[in-house]
């Protein structure tokens, strides 16, 4: 096995804390190991017990490195979409170069230039993604190296988030044990191989149906253009059931989990299973189809939240229709019911790789493909020194090097990882 093609993420999440381990070769995933801890310490995507969560996080990263082998020290972080601001921003800079060739220096110069922007002390960066370069007025450029001009200019989103936020969850990571490789926001990984190419440019809802929340992320023109979060999920129907049926919230879990139908017209009225009761040795037998009533209820409601909030974001129409993905949307009949509440096409996405085949795991392989895909862009190496040794997140990325003179002549040039770190390590002091 090639170790230059490891990559690890690390997916916080509400209900479940995933780490997954995967090889890459010849632009092909294949997860090798996988931690699948409770999360404990985590609610509605924030954290609010630090010490709960560093040891689920140790947990995770124990049970993927004993079914590989492969010791654990660094991953490429999720940060979850709650107060997220998308923003636009624009880098200008002359090409440098004699012969006006655009170079991987001109364009780590241009996207330095876009971070320009003043951000407010209380926000912090998590991502830049280019949009478009223009070189000389001729615009759409996906990559602009390569090409004659004189002026390179590139539009793109600054994606910000609470800086409280990010220093707890970076906190966590770093006592856990782990330096953080990349930070990319979540449904941004996740929504971006998730989504067919038509869907990304048509106008798609992506919708991650998490345990504490569920985050929605709008793609259109083949670009991530609106987040939002509603404080609703998985651990709301669990707890539906377990008011309802009288039963403990484990046996509530299970219950969704093996019996559970989102929609009431076909759940089944001769599924019969038995419900133990609280606090008794007693036990009540229930129908899939009484049950389905409880979940479609909170479902429908989340659903209209959903629809309230794409409102509030400005997003009156998807030709794209929905996806779904996250644990809920394993649930029987989701499909069906989001359909008839939300008027538009539904499909549920579920990674295609051995071992993760959930749609709970959609965020954890979108981090990896996220972030091999940014290598090939840029020329990283998987097994380079992390770029957020400390804290950091959207910095400029490493300049790509295929000219072996010029890092010759420029031996003592400061390298934007070095950069990136000076700019963060303030963060901690």
């Amino acid at each position: 096995m090639n170790h230059q093609d490891i990559y690890i993420s690390l997916d916080i999440g509400s209900s479940s804390i995933k780490v997954l381990i995967g090889d890459i070769t010849n632009n092909q995933l294949h997860v090798i190991g996988v931690g699948n801890v409770k999360s404990n310490g985590i609610r509605k995507g924030a954290i609010v017990d630090i010490d709960a969560t560093v040891q689920a996080i140790r947990k995770a990263v124990d049970q993927a490195e004993r079914m590989t082998g492969i010791k654990i020290d660094e991953v490429i972080l999720g940060i979850p979409a709650n107060q997220t601001t998308l923003q636009p921003v624009k880098g200008v800079v002359a090409v440098n170069s004699e012969n006006r060739e655009i170079t991987d220096d001109d364009l780590e110069r241009v996207i330095e230039s876009a971070q320009v922007m003043s951000i407010p002390p209380e926000r912090e960066l998590v991502n830049l993604i280019p949009r478009q370069f223009i070189v000389d007025n001729l615009d759409e450029i996906k990559d602009p190296r390569g090409m004659i001009g004189i002026r390179l200019e590139m539009d793109a989103t600054m994606i910000t988030t609470s800086k409280t936020l990010v220093h707890n969850v970076l906190r966590c990571v770093e006592r856990a044990g782990l330096k953080i490789r990349e930070i990319y926001l979540q449904p941004l990984a996740a929504g971006f191989f998730a989504l067919t190419e038509d869907e990304k440019n048509q106008g798609t809802a992506f919708i991650d149906l998490g345990g504490g929340s569920t985050t929605i992320a709008v793609f259109e023109d083949g670009l991530l253009t609106r987040t939002g979060v509603i404080p609703v999920g998985g651990e709301h129907i669990t707890k539906d059931l377990s008011i309802v049926l009288k039963t403990p919230t484990e046996q509530a879990e299970l219950i969704k989990k093996q019996f559970g139908h989102a929609f009431y017209d076909d759940a089944s009225d001769d599924e019969i299973f038995e419900v133990p009761v609280s606090g008794t040795d007693v036990t009540d037998q229930y129908s899939q189809k009484f049950i389905s009533e409880i979940i479609g209820v909170r479902l429908e409601e989340m659903f209209e939240l959903v629809l309230d909030e794409l409102a509030r974001l400005g997003v009156r129409d998807l030709p794209g229709g929905v996806v779904l993905t996250g644990g809920v949307a394993q649930l029987e009949g989701i499909a069906q019911l989001a359909r008839q509440v939300m008027q538009t096409r539904v499909r549920i996405y579920t990674p295609d790789y051995i071992g993760v085949r959930e749609p709970a795991f959609t965020t954890a392989v979108g981090l990896i493909r996220y972030a091999h895909s940014e290598d090939e862009f840029y020329g990283r190496s998987p097994n380079q020194t992390p770029v957020y040794a400390t804290i950091g997140a959207g910095s400029t990325p490493p300049k790509k090097q295929t000219n072996t003179t010029e890092k010759e002549n420029n031996p003592n040039k400061p390298s934007v990882i070095n950069r990136a770190k000076k700019l963060f390590d303030k963060f901690f002091e």
